[in-house]
């Protein structure tokens, strides 16, 4: 019992000792400020999760720059920019007559419709992408790879934090299979095309949207479901843990085979997003009432995102590692541990049955 307890307790004091750390730092640091960009004319961008908050300002600066952005959301209707910019769509819009997939639906909608009333040539687009589906991820790439386009730049971004204990589609815990598991099986799938679009002077990227709650999250190969002893808090660490793991060991790997292919990872700090809708709530209250003056915009959280999947001083090797406010960071001990990530790699195409 004693046990269970501080299963349950100790995760949940370190990771707002940890939060509380990361605030500080937050505030007195200096925040990076995104370099000018190159045009990014031709290049073929994902973004998960990019509906809302940070992916919606990664989304927004691509397509500003000229990329082709496809946001991955759950539900969506697949709308094209070019449908979604037409004068019937935007009247239905308007009408509140587009809600079949509920909040989410018309969340992205409103994504793509802001994007191309702001920048009429905007190419920008959704579809469906649930991350807790193994099919809805394969249904996805297929449909991606029917259409036949290069991928330059795939931003792993869509999360969840702190809900409450449940199970995905195909029956993983929803922080490892969500943040982790659905990105791992998105990536996998997509890796041949992100190899083939990636060119000499101008490598393909991904980008993991991590947190700074992987320092204090533990990879347990025989219980990557956190089937015992259940906190959110520690579901939560550990996969973002998992994530970390997996971006160090995929650059890891693409650079040993010679591919024109980087993978990172970044931690856009403490963001004023709907990420912590899921705290308790009397600290869902106290967080709400601070965000705003000491939480960093999502404008300011995409900044990293944005300079480590657009910067060209940042190509081959000089792309991979761990990134904050404009930084390469030191990671913790874990993920120097090549036996971890490896063993993790292969726990991981196992559970999804890929070859």
């Amino acid at each position: 019992m004693l046990s269970a307890i501080r299963s349950y307790l100790l995760p949940i004091i370190k990771l707002y000792l940890l939060g509380l750390k990361v605030l500080l730092v937050q505030l007195f640091s200096r925040s990076f400020r995104l370099p000018v960009m190159p045009r990014q004319d031709g290049k073929v961008a994902i973004v998960t999760g990019g509906g809302r908050g940070i992916g919606y300002e990664v989304v927004r600066h691509m397509a500003r720059l000229g990329a082709h952005v496809i946001i991955g959301l759950e539900p969506a209707l697949g709308i094209s920019f070019a449908q979604l910019c037409s004068s019937n769509t935007l009247f239905r819009l308007r009408r509140g007559q587009l809600t079949d997939g509920g909040r989410d639906e018309q969340e992205g909608l409103a994504a793509v419709r802001r994007i191309c009333e702001e920048y009429k040539e905007a190419k920008v687009e959704f579809t469906k992408l649930d991350l807790a589906s193994l099919q809805s991820v394969r249904q996805f790439v297929q449909s991606f790879k029917e259409r036949d386009l290069p991928l330059n730049i795939l931003v792993n971004n869509a999360g969840v934090m702190l809900i409450p204990e449940g199970r995905t589609e195909d029956g993983f815990e929803q922080h490892f299979g969500v943040n982790y598991l659905g990105h791992f099986l998105l990536t996998w799938l997509l890796l041949d095309t992100l190899k083939d679009s990636g060119k000499c002077g101008y490598f393909s990227r991904v980008v993991n949207v991590s947190s700074s709650a992987h320092r204090i999250g533990e990879i347990r190969l025989n219980d990557l479901n956190s089937c015992q002893c259940y906190s959110a808090h520690a579901a939560y660490c550990h996969s973002k843990l998992a994530q970390l793991l997996f971006s160090s060991h995929l650059h890891q790997h693409v650079q040993r085979g010679g591919f024109p292919l980087s993978s990172c990872a970044v931690d856009p700090g403490m963001v004023d997003t709907a990420l912590y809708r899921h705290l308790w709530t009397p600290l869902c209250l106290a967080q709400r009432a601070i965000a705003r003056l000491l939480f960093r915009t999502p404008a300011e959280g995409a900044v990293t995102v944005l300079y480590v999947a657009l910067s060209p001083a940042l190509e081959g090797e000089c792309g991979g590692g761990y990134w904050a406010n404009g930084r390469r960071e030191m990671i913790t001990p874990p993920t120097f541990n090549p036996q971890l990530q490896l063993s993790l790699w292969e726990t991981s195409i196992q559970l999804l049955g890929l070859q």
